[in-house]
């Protein structure tokens, strides 16, 4: 954000390959790349990054398994996303919201309900072709100057800009904003919104940390950054989605009479009394971090020494790196339940653990079941009632490892 070179490591997770690559069979026995996934803090401004990027066409490629709607709490966020923020801006049907990264197209559906013009934007050509099929218009490219040029050209300026868990994916931010000064419309406003790095520090959340989130957001470094292109962040909600995120509405710099919401004053002192940009509770969270892989670990190993059965369900991109760095693979699970499409039949990068429907739980019926999408805990565990009715008991990993019956 600032172009310091002033990074100070905090926190080392080892090497491992990108979160989505999830296998075929057949490509099991490849050579498969690893990348470090290190954290560092910028000394001159505060951001918390990755010190290593991994290039996106190799991170969004053409057979990216992500889907944004797999989950009944995340489908109801981004409706209330969409109201929340037509009411707010006023939004009419002459506005057109533009979504960068936009996946499937679930957010933009729901701007759509609420009587917007909407467009996509998204890199993997697999996703924008289900967006298109369910009628919401995506154009297949990464979101930079050019791509704004040519909607600009095709729609016009976008009232609306929303980059929602993808502004923290970008490795230059510089440009992604002057993409970002072409599109948007002299009055428009740009939302992002991204896990709060004072919740994943306060909740342990180090499982957030991979190689496509490469920053860690907070409202002091943003600050400043918006600065340089001549804008400002107006207002900020925090959401509890992601086990906790910030919702920023960032606008061009005297183009509102409007005042700077007093909120945002008072998350920059709330960041500074919790020196969250300090060496010294950086450490204790790495430290913190590395307690948790060991009580983890030894946990399965006690259950597995006893004779039970232990599988894991959900395979979200966060719970690739808890299991990588938590070197747990086949020999402590049998393997991971899904109900994603894209992801069932397919192998978890790293440790390899064969991908299975959700119903393969009762089939089996394991003692335990580690949950990896523990942000969806509640959700998850009431829709696999019957696993829990018959005995089987939840392990929930974050921010400290404890069975659920």
């Amino acid at each position: 954000m600032c172009a310091s070179e002033r990074l100070a490591l905090f926190l080392d997770l080892g090497e491992m390959p990108p979160a989505d690559q999830f296998l075929h069979k057949h490509q099991l026995s490849e050579h498969r790349d690893s990348y470090p996934l290190q954290v560092a803090v910028c000394e001159e401004c505060g951001l918390i990054q990755l010190n290593y990027v991994v290039p996106p066409e190799i991170l969004y490629c053409d057979d990216y398994p992500y889907e944004s709607s797999t989950t009944t709490a995340g489908r109801r966020h981004w409706g209330e996303f969409a109201r929340t923020t037509t009411r707010l801006l006023g939004l009419t049907k002459d506005d057109l919201v533009v979504d960068i990264g936009s996946n499937v197209g679930v957010l933009l559906q729901m701007f759509k309900e609420q009587g917007t013009k909407v467009l996509g934007v998204d890199p993997a050509a697999n996703i924008a072709e289900i967006a298109n099929k369910n009628g919401i218009e995506t154009v297949a490219a990464f979101f930079n100057s050019e791509s704004a040029k040519k909607v600009v050209a095709s729609k016009g300026q976008a009232s609306v800009i929303t980059g929602t868990n993808v502004f923290a994916h970008v490795g230059d931010l510089h440009d992604l904003m002057q993409a970002v000064s072409i599109l948007l419309a002299e009055r428009g406003t740009f939302i992002i919104e991204a896990p709060y790095f004072l919740e994943l520090l306060h909740s342990l959340e180090y499982d957030t940390i991979y190689h496509e989130h490469l920053s860690y957001l907070s409202v002091k470094p943003l600050v400043r950054f918006f600065k340089q292109f001549g804008m400002e962040i107006f207002d900020v909600q925090l959401r509890d989605i992601h086990g906790g995120s910030i919702r920023l509405f960032v606008r061009r710099i005297g183009v509102s009479s409007s005042p700077v919401a007093p909120i945002v004053e008072q998350m920059l002192a709330n960041e500074e009394r919790e020196k969250i940009y300090e060496l010294d509770t950086l450490r204790k969270f790495a430290q913190g971090v590395a307690n948790n892989r060991l009580a983890l670990r030894a946990m399965l190993t006690g259950l597995k020494q006893s004779g039970s059965k232990i599988v894991a369900v959900s395979a979200p991109a966060k719970g690739m790196t808890l299991l990588n760095y938590c070197g747990l693979g086949s020999d402590f699970l049998d393997f991971v339940t899904e109900k994603s499409r894209l992801k069932i039949g397919r192998y978890t990068p790293g440790v390899n653990i064969e991908v299975v429907p959700d119903d393969m739980l009762l089939t089996h019926q394991p003692d335990y079941a580690l949950l990896l999408a523990w942000n969806f805990a509640e959700e998850i565990m009431n829709n696999l009632k019957e696993f829990s009715d018959r005995g089987g008991k939840f392990i929930i990993p974050i921010p400290t490892p404890r069975i659920v019956g």
